[in-house]
């Protein structure tokens, strides 16, 4: 059968970090591709790169078993070592380009340019201002002891509130994380950056 005879696509199916879920689908919405699914690995492993591929490996084993042809990486390399490439190559699918999402919301050319500038800066994102208690106040113990803020924040001296939506509780959250951080303020809003490029290629794999 055809792409023109055929009566939809078929799916594409996105293997993505946590942490980037609300976006993946925002950009689908915006895109119209109802063919793209979405599969998450939890989001904590955010905080242990290590734990990625080998969940990877099996979440992309796993799923073309069940006869998915189309498959997208939703992880930028994300401190792996070149790890995740690996389990790419391994499986013949593509991933989103980039060290991590810092970066590819940024754009990758933006993200390099600054890159000097932000060399003291600490990134936070829509997911995290959500999160901003789970992910770093209880999980870092500074919620019982603040004396913590200067051992794990020291070396940075200002927080980059990189915005997916404009909201302006997300960013009275990160205002607020960097008075407690003790850090300067930056917000910039990079809305979906190249995550948008990135699914609408990923979108069209069955088309």
């Amino acid at each position: 059968m055809t792409a023109i005879e055929r009566s939809e696509p078929e799916k594409v199916l996105v293997i993505a970090c946590g942490m980037i879920a609300r976006e993946v689908l925002a950009v689908r919405e915006r895109l119209g591709f109802k063919h793209l699914e979405l599969t998450c690995l939890p989001a904590e492993y955010h905080y242990y790169p290590d734990r990625i591929p080998p969940a990877l490996d099996a979440a992309i084993g796993r799923a073309q078993a069940e006869g998915y042809r189309n498959i997208f990486v939703g992880y930028a390399d994300c401190g792996t070592g070149g790890e995740i490439d690996r389990v790419c190559e391994k499986h013949a699918v593509s991933r989103i380009a980039g060290p991590h999402c810092f970066g590819f919301y940024q754009g990758l050319s933006s993200f390099a340019e600054k890159a000097e500038e932000d060399m003291t800066s600490f990134y936070m994102t829509d997911f995290l201002c959500r999160q901003f208690e789970a992910f770093f106040l209880k999980p870092l113990g500074i919620d019982r002891h603040p004396e913590l803020i200067t051992d794990f924040f020291g070396n940075y001296e200002k927080l980059v509130y990189l915005a997916q939506v404009e909201d302006p509780v997300l960013e009275e959250v990160a205002r607020n994380a960097a008075r407690l951080l003790g850090l300067s303020y930056e917000r910039r809003f990079t809305g979906y950056g190249d995550l948008t490029a990135a699914l609408r290629k990923a979108g069209t794999l069955s088309l």
